[in-house]
């Protein structure tokens, strides 16, 4: 199934797009999508559904973050060996990880806002993992049956704030809107491999980043078992799992870096595409 979320902020309503391409109203069956919905159970009532019978929605409008009720949003680092590369960074030994604020997370065609003072804004597309039940210390061969589904993720960063301000990566990474999630949650049934995904990123036309989940450092099913032994993870949390090359930090012989005006585009194999428009600071863009 694929999962998804529309219209205005704070007023989605929760629908699927069925298997011809339509979306299919949700709202007369349960509230929202929620992590209640993305548990096992949850999802086997939605299997259950003859599609069919429930409506078409004709003008979806806006599409907002495939589900609600995010408790954790964690992000693995130089987890492509070419990225680690072209960051001049050594390959890491263990996961690198991070968190991006919940509030960061934003639909996957929404404004992108460049914050006060940024200088270094970058791109990165990445598989994002959904969880549906609750892992603490799994071991990595049960490790994908708590995963609810898979979605595109565009980890956007302010590289100033992230390497040029001390302390931790955080300080670039959670900014508003840095988070585009979707534009569907799509789950782990219709992903049977998710280490052979293609993933790529388009900025203003051009082709910037393309790779494939082979090449990860650490794999899905290595990531949930290992972040499990830190913390719980619970049905609706997020984990993005790095990103192939091709980033903006990266480019020789000079760095390219997000500007208002620019046009990001990016997808996964099976996952839908994003499309974010970048504009300079406007809180109107954020809570419009």
């Amino acid at each position: 199934m694929k999962l998804l979320r529309h219209g205005p902020k704070g007023h989605e309503r929760p629908a699927l797009l069925d298997a011809d391409g339509q979306l299919r109203d949700l709202g007369a069956l349960l509230p929202d999508i929620g992590p209640h919905t993305l548990s096992p159970a949850g999802l086997a009532a939605l299997r259950a559904l003859d599609v069919s019978q429930l409506p078409v929605i004709q003008q979806p409008g806006r599409l907002g973050v495939p589900w609600s009720g995010c408790g954790k949003f964690i992000c693995v680092g130089l987890n492509y060996a070419d990225h680690a590369a072209e960051a001049g960074m050594p390959l890491p030994t263990e996961p690198i990880l991070f968190t991006k604020h919940l509030s960061c997370m934003v639909g996957a065609n929404d404004p992108v806002v460049l914050p006060q003072g940024a200088q270094k804004g970058d791109w990165e597309v990445e598989l994002g993992v959904v969880m549906g039940s609750t892992a603490r210390y799994v071991s990595e061969a049960d490790a994908l049956d708590h995963v609810a589904g898979y979605c595109v993720v565009n980890d956007v960063s302010e590289r100033s704030y992230q390497l040029e301000r001390g302390g931790t990566w955080d300080k670039g990474k959670g900014c508003d809107t840095f988070g585009p999630v979707g534009p569907w949650l799509v789950t782990a049934d219709e992903v049977p491999q998710p280490q052979s995904l293609g993933l790529w990123l388009d900025l203003n036309g051009q082709l910037m980043q393309t790779g494939s989940t082979q090449t990860m450092v650490f794999g899905v099913a290595q990531l949930v078992s290992y972040i499990s032994r830190f913390t719980t993870l619970y049905p609706g949390d997020l984990i993005a799992t790095g990103t192939p090359p091709g980033v903006g930090m990266g480019i020789k012989p000079a760095p390219v870096f997000l500007k208002p005006g620019d046009v990001m585009k990016l997808g996964i194999t099976g996952l839908g595409q994003q499309r974010q428009c970048v504009h300079a600071w406007d809180p109107a863009w954020i809570d419009g």
